[in-house]
């Protein structure tokens, strides 16, 4: 209302025609910022000039963009004599035509501005920049960065990403204009330091790594050094593509060239340092930042930010989550940035602490920080949900991606939705996920095929691959890998038997070591021990521990105490000993009861510091989710869990179960082994979720190892009994018990 009669009287005083001398109206920058439309300021600009207010009109130009009126603005513009302080108008207008996807007009204005003496800052390029890897236009791009280095803007931080992303961005993808662009650059190259540097940096950006060294060398025949920016362009192309060792070769180059690294580089260092795990030179770079970029005089808190949260990143994937967690609380809350909380979730949910990232994002979320997670931050959520198999959770992340649209945008979010579903129990979920994307990539393929094996669904599985193919999609490693386990859980022998003699004539993939792992466990799930024995000794390769493991595993499925210790003695000689084996092999003498073998075995992990994890399983109910270990009494509800599987042991026994006591692994009378299989930790997860779960829901029950045989026997009578279906995801698979029945088939 104020606004409006302020309006009111300027028309009046100006279009008055009584003989009376009108009151003159008082132009104020608060007037021009009420400006809603160009008539109005229109008008306020008729008052200034009538006025001759001339020192408003800066503040004019922005009442013209503030009413989308470009064209007045930029009029307004070339009128003003150059100088630092009015760049900032230029930056605005470019700012706008960005955002609004006007790509030429920004060049358009960059181009203007500088025709009429204007100088371009630190904000105008990364704006004309992103502008030219929207296009995108190499050409100019790489024009632009030519002016980068000569007005000596190189340096800063917030360019240099332009300029790394612009690139990156930019038609490189196309061989094509890849070879024209070259052939272009040949004749320049020889007299253009820039150029030299753009085309380093353009190629490792997609990779082309031979063709960046091919450069280094004409480089340094030529005698012409690299500035930061290309420096830190080859960093970040190794970084970015898991070649940190490489990474850290380039940086040493570049130290020994007396080229200094600034934010940029130390980033794209610390993201090499993390994915390949080296913590030492982690560290180094860590000493190094510590020296030269942080918390020195002047320096941005911005970048600083940068650098602490790469050094969060790389401590968490290097397995130093407590390191990651000190730097990260040291960090003022006010201080963190959406970046801070994602890569510190991002640790935990990838090295197992999944539910210190389920609190941490809570802790996000909460009232003190209320910090939006971005599309990272969910993937690294949904991450941790798959790793507790946490369904319930999972939905509620799944709803939020569906209010904030992510999964339209983000094809990994999607993607991290399948793994989610698939490993918490619901594969038809995952797969209505997949049918709704509108964007697939290969990720999401074998995702889905992956999960379908997980829940020994080998024919879909198969369908998938099939689908998959007509899609024009070429199969790789990875995905023959997925097509391979699939077959094994499934039981599908032959057909995983002709997928992996086909791989080389139909596919063009020779078989790898993980491919021969696959195969060994698919002959050994069927009990073909022989077979598999066979195919280790005509490896190609050496085999390496994950072979060996897996027929050690089909030994303790299909009891064979002389085959078990040979390939103990191989993972002996490889070093490779770990709980697993101990257990593996100390339970086929179990199975044989060859009880003094049993206490040597643990003799040995005793004396090797080897300890046995204990077994564990957890159940979601709607309060919560409760865990239970092996002989575990001490839940509230213990003595109704007690009630019910006593009932249910009964009945199921006048069913025809009998107690697999050799799954009771302890040399003690076959009662005893009966009162000890009682106890296990899959019974009284399942107990309890009977007398938590609504009746005809499913029972959501997780382990941390390989569900027991005799527990398994027991839930397959147990689901005639019920009315629910148990859902028990072990370490190697889940088992979908309905109505006496399992869905593994006896392949587990």
């Amino acid at each position: 209302m104020r606004f409006t009669l302020s309006f009111n009287s300027v028309a009046t005083s100006f279009f008055c025609t009584t003989t009376i001398t009108p009151a003159i109206p008082v132009i104020t920058t608060t007037l021009l910022k009420q400006c809603r439309t160009v008539i109005q300021a229109n008008l306020v600009h008729q008052q200034i000039l009538v006025q001759g207010l001339t020192e408003m009109a800066t503040d004019l130009i922005g009442a013209y963009i503030a009413c989308d009126a470009p064209g007045q603005a930029i009029s307004m513009l070339e009128r003003l004599a150059p100088s630092h302080s009015t760049v900032f108008w230029w930056n605005a207008l470019i700012r706008r035509a960005v955002r609004l996807g006007f790509l030429e007009d920004v060049l358009g204005l960059y181009r203007k501005m500088q025709r009429h003496g204007w100088r371009p800052d630190h904000f105008t390029f990364p704006f004309v920049l992103k502008a030219c890897g929207e296009l995108p236009s190499f050409l100019r791009g790489a024009s632009v960065h030519a002016v980068v280095c000569a007005k000596g803007f190189e340096s800063n931080v917030f360019v240099c990403n332009a300029v790394v992303t612009m690139y990156g961005r930019c038609v490189w993808h196309d061989h094509e204009k890849q070879a024209q662009i070259h052939d272009g650059y040949e004749d320049v190259m020889v007299k253009d330091v820039v150029s030299w540097n753009a085309m380093v940096t353009g190629y490792s950006q997609i990779g082309r790594f031979e063709d960046v060294l091919a450069l280094f060398k004409k480089m340094r025949e030529n005698n012409i050094e690299l500035n930061v920016v290309t420096w830190s362009a080859v960093i970040a192309g190794h970084a970015q593509r898991g070649h940190g060792y490489e990474a850290l070769d380039v940086f040493r180059h570049m130290q020994v060239c007396g080229s200094e690294p600034n934010v940029v580089t130390l980033v794209s260092l610390l993201s090499g340092c993390a994915a390949v795990g080296a913590l030492l030179h982690g560290k180094e770079t860590h000493c190094y930042a510590v020296k030269c970029i942080l918390n020195l005089e002047g320096s941005d808190p911005g970048d600083d930010l940068m650098v602490i949260n790469s050094l969060i990143d790389m401590y968490a994937k290097c397995q130093s989550s407590k390191v990651a967690r000190m730097m990260f609380d040291l960090i003022s809350p006010k201080c963190r940035n959406v970046v801070t909380w994602t890569v510190m979730i991002g640790g935990y949910a990838q090295h197992g602490e999944a539910n210190d990232a389920l609190e941490l994002f809570f802790e996000m979320l909460g009232q003190e920080n209320l910090m939006k997670p971005n599309a990272f931050t969910i993937s690294c959520v949904l991450v941790a949900c798959s790793r507790l198999a946490a369904l319930r959770l999972g939905k509620q992340i799944h709803a939020y991606v569906l209010r904030n649209q992510l999964e339209s945008v983000m094809v990994f979010v999607a993607n991290c939705l399948i793994d989610m579903y698939s490993k918490s129990g619901d594969i038809d979920a995952a797969r209505l996920v997949f049918d709704n994307m509108k964007q697939r990539n290969a990720v999401s393929w074998t995702s889905l095929m992956t999960g379908y094996g997980m829940h020994g669904r080998g024919e879909e599985a198969l369908l998938v691959f099939d689908e998959m193919r007509r899609a024009g999609w070429v199969p790789d490693g990875v995905t023959l890998v997925v097509v391979l386990y699939a077959c094994s859980h499934a039981g599908m022998v032959e057909q995983g038997i002709k997928y992996f003699d086909s791989m080389s004539k139909e596919f063009g993939i020779v078989p790898g070591v993980e491919h021969y792992a696959c195969l060994v466990d698919l002959l050994g799930r069927a009990g073909r021990l022989d077979e598999a024995l066979k195919l280790i000794e005509d490896m190609p390769m050496e085999p390496t521990p994950i072979v060996w493991v897996a027929l050690l595993s089909a030994c303790r499925t299909h009891p064979n105490v002389q085959l078990g210790e040979y390939a103990a003695s191989r993972l002996s000689e490889l070093e490779s000993e770990n709980d697993g084996s101990y257990t593996l092999l100390s339970n086929i003498y179990a199975s044989a009861r060859r009880w003094k073998d049993v206490a040597r075995v643990r003799s040995m992990m005793k004396h090797t510091g080897v300890k046995k994890r204990p077994g564990c399983s957890w159940v979601q109910g709607k309060k919560g989710t409760a865990t239970f270990f092996v002989g575990d009494w001490s839940h509230p509800l213990s003595r109704q869990m007690h009630v019910i599987l006593e009932d249910l042991i009964q009945r199921i026994k006048a069913m025809g179960y009998v107690p697999e006591t050799s799954f009771a692994l302890h040399d003690v009378d076959d009662e005893e082994k009966g009162d000890l299989l009682f106890e296990h930790s899959e019974k009284l997860a399942l107990a309890y979720g009977i007398l938590t779960t609504p009746a005809g829901a499913p029972i959501h029950i997780t382990k941390n190892l390989r569900v027991c045989g005799d527990c398994h026997a027991a839930m397959t009578y147990i689901s005639k009994i019920i009315d629910h279906e148990i859902i028990l995801r072990d370490s190697s698979r889940f088992h979908h018990f309905r109505k006496g029945s399992c869905s593994c088939g006896g392949y587990w």
